[in-house]
C-alpha cells in the first residue's frame, strides 16, 4: 500500500510531466493532488502557480504564489511572480514591493542578472524608487560596469536633491566622480547641486507600459466594481474588450524566452503573421499604449484616432474593434461605429454588446427596421444565453421567423416600440437575472416547448411553420418521407427564408438517400448564416457537411474561418490540422505546409494551446526533410528544440542534417549542447544510446569521437579505447594522419594502461 510520500512523488511527477508537454491544465490537477498529501511543500507551491499562471488564472496564481511566499520567505521566485500577476492586474504598488523583495533575495542567493531584472522592473513602474536606484548602482559598481553604476549615482543624487537633502546628493556625486573622473554628466550634475539647481527627476526605462495601463484599466473601472450589481452587456463588453487591449501590451513586450521562440516562429513563416516585422510591433505598442492612456482620461476623440493607427499597423483583434465602435458612437459618428461594431459582431465575446449597441445608433438615425433587427439579434443571443445548452440552439431558431417577419412589418411605431422594449430588457444591471425573471413568468406551453422571449414583445406570424415543423417531423418519424418532404415544401410558402426548415428538409434528402443533394442545400444554408452573421449556426451547419463529405475542403475552409472569427482558435487551429493532413495523404506536400504555415500563425496568438505550434512545426520539418528542403527543414527543427529542449528526434535530425550539408562544426556543437542539456537535467545515461543511435546512420568520426568520450565519462575507458583504436586504424587505411594524431590524442587523454605505446606512436607519426 502506497503511503503519503510515496503518493505526493507520483502526484509530483505526473505533474512534470504534463508540464514538459505544456498541458497545464493536467499538470494543475496533480499538483493539487500533491498539495493535498502535503500543503506546505514550497516546491508543490510553487510547480502549482506556474502551471495557473501558464493558463492565465491569474487570481488563483496569486494565492498560491503568496502562500509559497509565506512557507519559504527566502526563495526570490514566488516574489517575482507575485510582482509578474501585479502587473497584469494593475496592482503597481503591490507589484513594486514584490519586485523590490525578489531582487533583494535574488542578490542574496547571488543571482546578480536575476537581482538587476527586478530592480529595473521597479524603475519601469515607478522611476523615483530611490532604494531599487541605490541597489542597482550598488550591484553596477562591484560588478565593474563603472558607466551604468555613474548613471544610477546620478539619479540617486538627483532623487535625494528633490527631498532636500543637497549634502547627501553631493556626497553621491563625488563618490560616482571617484568611479569614472572623466563623465561630464556627473560634472555638470556636481555643478548644479552645488549651485543650487534643481537636478531633473530620473525618467522611466523605454517599454514596459502593460502595467501602468493595466492599472488605468483598472482605475477607470474602479466606481464600477464598486456596484455589486453586474454591468449591462455594453459595459461589461467594453470592460473586457479594454482588459485585452491592456494584456496586449504585455504580449508585444514580452522578453521572456517563450517570446523570443515565437518571434523565431514568425521568421520562420516569411512575414505572415499578424505582428510579423518588429517595426509593426513597436507602432502597435505606441497606438495601443496611447490609446487607452488617452481614453481613461476621458479624452475619447483622441483614443479613437490611436485606435485606428494600431488597426492600420496591423492590430486586428476585435477587442480593438469593439473599443473604437463604443468610442465613436460616443461622438455621435454614427457610420463609423457601425462599421466597426460590424467587424466583431461574430465575436463570442462581443456578439451581445455589438447588436445592443448597434441598435441604439440605428435608432438614433430612425432607421427602425434595421434597429428593430439588430435588438432582435441582440435579444436572441442574450436568450440562449441564460437557457440550458440543450435548449439554447432552439432558442436561436425560434428567433430566426421573428426576425424574418421584421423586414415585412411597415409600422414605424410598433418598431420602435420593440426597439425600446429590447433596450429595456438588456441595456440594464444584473441584465441576467431580469432576462431569467421575464422567462419564470410566461406562459407554460401544452407541451413546456421552450418559447422565444420575443413573444413577450411582438406577435409574428410563425406559429404556422413551428406547427408545420412539428408535423413534418411526424411524418418522418413514421418514415413517411415523401408526404413529409411535400409538406416541408408546402410550408416554404409561409416562410421562404426560414433556415430550420431548409435544415428539416436537408434532414430529409439524407435519409432518402441523396446525399449530395443535402450537402448543396446545407452549403447554401452555411452561406446564409454567415451572410446573416450567424457565425455559430454557420459552424454547426458547416460541420455537418463535413460530417457528410470529409474531403470537401471549400466547407473546411470556411468552417475554418468561421471559428476565427469568433475566437475558437484550438479549434480553428484543430481544423487546420485536419486540412493539411489530408493534403499530406493525397501527396500535394506543398498546400499541406502552406495549410501548416497558416495554423502556425494561428497558434501564436495568446490563446491558443502552445502545444500546438510544436505539433506544426514536427510536421512541417517532416515534409522539408521529404522535399530535400534541408536548410528549411534545419530552421524549423531549430526552433522545435528551442520550444522541447527534451525532443530527441528534433536533436538527431538537426545533427544529422548538419552532417548532411558538411556543417560538421555546427553539428558537433548542436550534440555537446544536448550532451550539457542531459548531464544538466540528470539524465546522462541517455547520452551514450543517443550518439550510439546516431552512428547507425551516419558513422561519422566527430560522432564516434564522441561516443568515445562519453564512455570514458561514463567509466567505460576499455571500451573507449577500442572504438577510437579502431576507428584510429579506419583513419591510417584511408592516410588521414592528421585525423589519426586526433584520435590517438584523444586515448592518450584518457590515460590507458598503455599509454606509452599511444606516445610513441604519435610520436612516430
Amino acid at each position: 500500500m502506497a503511503g503519503p510520500d510515496d503518493i505526493f512523488q507520483r502526484a509530483m511527477n505526473e505533474g512534470h510531466s504534463a508540464a514538459w508537454d505544456q498541458a497545464w491544465e493536467h499538470a494543475a490537477t496533480a499538483y493539487k493532488k500533491a498539495l493535498a498529501e502535503s500543503p506546505d511543500n514550497a516546491k508543490a507551491l510553487g510547480s502549482l502557480g506556474l502551471a495557473l499562471f501558464q493558463q492565465q488564472k491569474f487570481d488563483e496564481a496569486l494565492k498560491v504564489y503568496i502562500r509559497a511566499a509565506q512557507v519559504s520567505p527566502e526563495d526570490p521566485t514566488p516574489f517575482e511572480k507575485i510582482a509578474l500577476i501585479q502587473e497584469r492586474q494593475g496592482n503597481l504598488k503591490d507589484a513594486i514591493q514584490a519586485s523590490y523583495q525578489a531582487g533583494e533575495l535574488f542578490l542574496k542567493s547571488r543571482e546578480v542578472e536575476k537581482a538587476i531584472e527586478n530592480w529595473l522592473r521597479v524603475l519601469q513602474l515607478n522611476p523615483e524608487h530611490i532604494q531599487a536606484r541605490s541597489r542597482l548602482a550598488f550591484v553596477h559598481e562591484k560588478t565593474g560596469q563603472i558607466h551604468q553604476a555613474a548613471t544610477e549615482y546620478i539619479a540617486v543624487a538627483s532623487l535625494l536633491q528633490n527631498v532636500g537633502n543637497a549634502e547627501k546628493a553631493i556626497e553621491v556625486l563625488k563618490h560616482a566622480q571617484t568611479l569614472e573622473s572623466g563623465n561630464s554628466e556627473i560634472a555638470r550634475a556636481l555643478s548644479m547641486v552645488t549651485a543650487g539647481k534643481l537636478l531633473p527627476k530620473p525618467t522611466r526605462p523605454k517599454g514596459g507600459t502593460g502595467p501602468l495601463r493595466m492599472a488605468q484599466v483598472k482605475q477607470l473601472d474602479a466606481p464600477r466594481e464598486e456596484i455589486k450589481d453586474s454591468p449591462d452587456p455594453i459595459n461589461e463588453a467594453r470592460k473586457k474588450a479594454l482588459n485585452i487591449l491592456a494584456d496586449a501590451l504585455f504580449q508585444l513586450t514580452d522578453d521572456s524566452n517563450e517570446a523570443q521562440a515565437r518571434r523565431g516562429l514568425q521568421s520562420i513563416m516569411k512575414g505572415t503573421g499578424q505582428l510579423s516585422a518588429q517595426s509593426e510591433q513597436t507602432r502597435i505598442l505606441l497606438h495601443l499604449s496611447q490609446a487607452i492612456d488617452t481614453q481613461t482620461k476621458g479624452q475619447d476623440a483622441m483614443a479613437a484616432d490611436e485606435l485606428e493607427k494600431a488597426i492600420e499597423s496591423g492590430f486586428t483583434h476585435p477587442a480593438i474593434y469593439f473599443d473604437l465602435g463604443y468610442l465613436r458612437a460616443a461622438e455621435g459618428r454614427s457610420e463609423s461605429a457601425l462599421r466597426n461594431l460590424q467587424q466583431c459582431n461574430k465575436h463570442a465575446d462581443y456578439e451581445l454588446a455589438s447588436y445592443l449597441l448597434s441598435g441604439q445608433i440605428l435608432m438614433s438615425l430612425n432607421r427602425l427596421t434595421e434597429a428593430a433587427t439588430a435588438n432582435l439579434e441582440a435579444l436572441k443571443i442574450a436568450d440562449a444565453s441564460v437557457v440550458s445548452a440543450d435548449e439554447a440552439d432552439t432558442i436561436r431558431q425560434l428567433y430566426e421567423p421573428l426576425i424574418e417577419s421584421i423586414g415585412k412589418n411597415s409600422d414605424q411605431n410598433a418598431l420602435g416600440k420593440l426597439c425600446e422594449n429590447v433596450q429595456e430588457m438588456l441595456a440594464r444591471l444584473n441584465w441576467r437575472a431580469h432576462l431569467l425573471k421575464l422567462r419564470s413568468e410566461m406562459p407554460k406551453t401544452d407541451a413546456d416547448a421552450i418559447l422565444p422571449l420575443a413573444e413577450i414583445l411582438i406577435q409574428a406570424q410563425s406559429s404556422h411553420v413551428i406547427e408545420a415543423m412539428n408535423y413534418i417531423n411526424q411524418l418522418a418519424r413514421n418514415n413517411q418521407l415523401r408526404s413529409a418532404m411535400d409538406e416541408a415544401f408546402q410550408s416554404l410558402l409561409y416562410a421562404p427564408t426560414y433556415l430550420p426548415l431548409h435544415m428539416l428538409i436537408g434532414d430529409l434528402l439524407i435519409r432518402e438517400g441523396q446525399t449530395q443533394d443535402a450537402i448543396n442545400k446545407f452549403t447554401v444554408i452555411a452561406n446564409a448564416y454567415s451572410v446573416r452573421g450567424e457565425a455559430s449556426q454557420a459552424t454547426k451547419v458547416l460541420r455537418r457537411i463535413i460530417q457528410l463529405s470529409p474531403m470537401d475542403m471549400s466547407a473546411r475552409t470556411r468552417l475554418i474561418d468561421q471559428l476565427v472569427a469568433r475566437g475558437q482558435q484550438d479549434e480553428a487551429i484543430s481544423e487546420y490540422m485536419d486540412l493539411a493532413d489530408i493534403y499530406y495523404r493525397l501527396a500535394e506536400l506543398e498546400r499541406a505546409r502552406k495549410t501548416y504555415t497558416t495554423a502556425l500563425r494561428l497558434a501564436q496568438q495568446p490563446n491558443a494551446n502552445r502545444q500546438w505550434s510544436i505539433q506544426i512545426l514536427r510536421r512541417m520539418a517532416d515534409i522539408d526533410m521529404q522535399r530535400l528542403e534541408w536548410k528549411q527543414a534545419l530552421r524549423i527543427l531549430e526552433q522545435l528544440r528551442t520550444l522541447r529542449p527534451d525532443d530527441e528526434s528534433a536533436r538527431a535530425n538537426i545533427i544529422e542534417l548538419n552532417l548532411r550539408m558538411a556543417q560538421v562544426a555546427q553539428a558537433q556543437s548542436e550534440l555537446l549542447s544536448y550532451m550539457e542539456y542531459l548531464e544538466s537535467n540528470k539524465k546522462s545515461e541517455q547520452a551514450i544510446p543517443f550518439i550510439q543511435k546516431l552512428i547507425e546512420e551516419n558513422e561519422h568520426v566527430m560522432l564516434q569521437c564522441e561516443l568515445a568520450a562519453q564512455y570514458h565519462q561514463a567509466g567505460r575507458t576499455t571500451e573507449a579505447v577500442t572504438l577510437l583504436d579502431t576507428l584510429g586504424e579506419q583513419l591510417m587505411e584511408k592516410g588521414d594522419k592528421d585525423a589519426v594524431r586526433e584520435v590517438i590524442t584523444q586515448i592518450i587523454a584518457m590515460n590507458p594502461p598503455n599509454v606509452e605505446d599511444y606516445r610513441n606512436l604519435i610520436a612516430q607519426l
